[in-house]
């Protein structure tokens, strides 16, 4: 049984290196009757930096949930001037998803929720175009159609946000979203929108890089998944993926493999996200695995 199913917590942790780390952090943890689940942690020796990944028990933990945080900034994080952030297993994140008129990623997406697969509440799907309604009406999921041009996009992003607060919600998907979002809408969920295109990108861009992909004569085809920054496609990668193709394929073979891949992949980074696995440094991700 995977160690999010218990009452645990886990911390994110980044600094600059140096000797006693690991056992300053695990120290605090067994003082109070911490049992460890899982632990990892990694230093980028070029940079200097430490990050590590920790999750415990909170069953038997001698400190109520709600005096971790306070607990650990005054006795750890301050002393040794940690960037972190705390994060319990027994809350249930709520993301909404956005999605134009591309089906395959929202297909997935509701049938890994449904499933029970992950742990996780979508009390919204929003859209630029009203196509995919029926799909979100199976799942009863409410459904929230915005007609975006050029001159509504700023006030219909402000409606937007006014929903997501509305919601509560935590972070957003974009399952084959095609709209860019502003720079303001990015700055709200930092490190919490997580886009997933082909991996063609800048080599085919445009509305049919499969077709360019097949005039190149490509060999392999592939999706990446990461999160949203104000500059177009560049935010730090959480997740990617390739499969070999070769000149028997047709344009159709490509596109079915790529949504295929774009499914899988996007669904990856989903799920290091809700399982706290992710930690953004500068424009990286470290994932632990």
């Amino acid at each position: 049984m995977p160690a999010t199913d218990n009452h645990s917590a886990i911390l994110l942790i980044y600094c600059s290196d140096r000797k006693g780390l690991v056992a300053e952090i695990t120290h605090f943890l067994s003082r109070y009757n911490g049992n460890i689940l899982e632990i990892d942690q990694h230093v980028d020796e070029q940079n200097g930096v430490f990050f590590m990944r920790v999750q415990w028990d909170l069953d038997r933990f001698e400190m109520p949930d709600t005096s971790i945080e306070a607990q650990f900034k005054e006795e750890v994080a301050e002393p040794l001037d940690l960037n972190w952030t705390l994060h319990f297993t027994g809350q249930t994140p709520r993301m909404a998803v956005f999605v134009s008129k591309y089906a395959h990623c929202l297909h997935d997406v509701l049938a890994r929720y449904s499933s029970g697969e992950w742990k996780v509440d979508i009390p919204l799907i929003v859209s630029n175009h009203d196509d995919l309604r029926p799909l979100a009406e199976k799942y009863e999921i409410d459904y929230h159609h915005f007609h975006v041009t050029p001159q509504t996009k700023p006030g219909v992003e402000q409606q937007q946000r006014a929903l997501l607060r509305e919601h509560e919600i935590d972070f957003i998907v974009l399952a084959r979203y095609m709209q860019i979002l502003t720079p303001d809408f990015v700055d709200c969920y930092p490190a919490r929108i997580i886009n997933i295109h082909h991996s063609f990108l800048p080599a085919f861009p445009g509305a049919r890089p499969y077709h360019s992909a097949y005039r190149r004569g490509v060999k392999i085809i592939g999706a990446t998944s990461h999160y949203v920054t104000e500059e177009l496609d560049q935010g730090p990668i959480i997740e990617q993926d390739v499969i070999p193709v070769n000149h028997r394929h047709s344009v159709d073979d490509l596109i079915r493999k790529g949504r295929d891949l774009e499914k899988i992949v996007l669904s990856r980074a989903i799920w290091n996200h809700l399982q706290r696995k992710t930690l953004v440094f500068e424009n990286r991700t470290i994932v632990f695995r």
